[in-house]
């Protein structure tokens, strides 16, 4: 499997030691940047570009996902969903990795450099590069939703149980 990482400054450490990791696992890494510490560098550069590599190998049928990393991984997570098609999850335990392919079929993971010690973050990296989607209906049915919003801007309707309690309704 391909995986790409796109990260900041703050990810640096991090995304240079998945990369040999993910190699030694056996992923094909593929590196967006930055290669050198720059304290001013911008996240959006390298993550959109990691994201968008993702989305369009994921078009050809490739299996492929991304990492991107951050000091908190926030900014690095807006970024990458930011790409038409990329679901990507923040993670901050094995459980929340563990989720973020099994219910969200997220392809980009994102992980704050800053907010755990390296061997955790590897952990998280590794478990959500490993997890398969889930395909249960219920999963399949809200991605779903979240896709065609997405592609169109077309909000999902609204349940019946929801109808008539609040201002949501209104803006159908």
């Amino acid at each position: 499997m391909r995986v790409h990482l796109g990260c900041d400054h703050a990810g640096l450490d991090l995304k240079s030691h998945l990369t040999t990791r993910l190699t030694d696992l056996g992923y094909e890494v593929v590196d967006h940047g930055p290669f050198v510490y720059d304290a001013l560098d911008d996240y959006p550069v390298f993550c959109i570009r990691a994201a968008e590599a993702v989305a369009r190998e994921r078009e050809q049928g490739q299996g492929s996902l991304g990492v991107v990393i951050g000091g908190s991984g926030n900014g690095e997570q807006m970024a990458a969903n930011k790409v038409t098609g990329i679901r990507c999850a923040l993670v901050h335990s094995d459980e929340t990795a563990k989720l973020a392919r099994e219910h969200n079929d997220a392809q980009v993971v994102a992980v704050g450099g800053r907010m755990h010690s390296i061997e955790d973050m590897t952990r998280f990296v590794e478990i959500f590069l490993a997890e398969p989607f889930s395909d249960e209906e219920r999963h399949v049915r809200r991605i779903g939703q979240l896709d065609v919003y997405d592609r169109t801007g077309e909000r999902p309707a609204l349940p019946e149980s929801a109808r008539g309690l609040g201002p949501a309704e209104d803006q159908d």
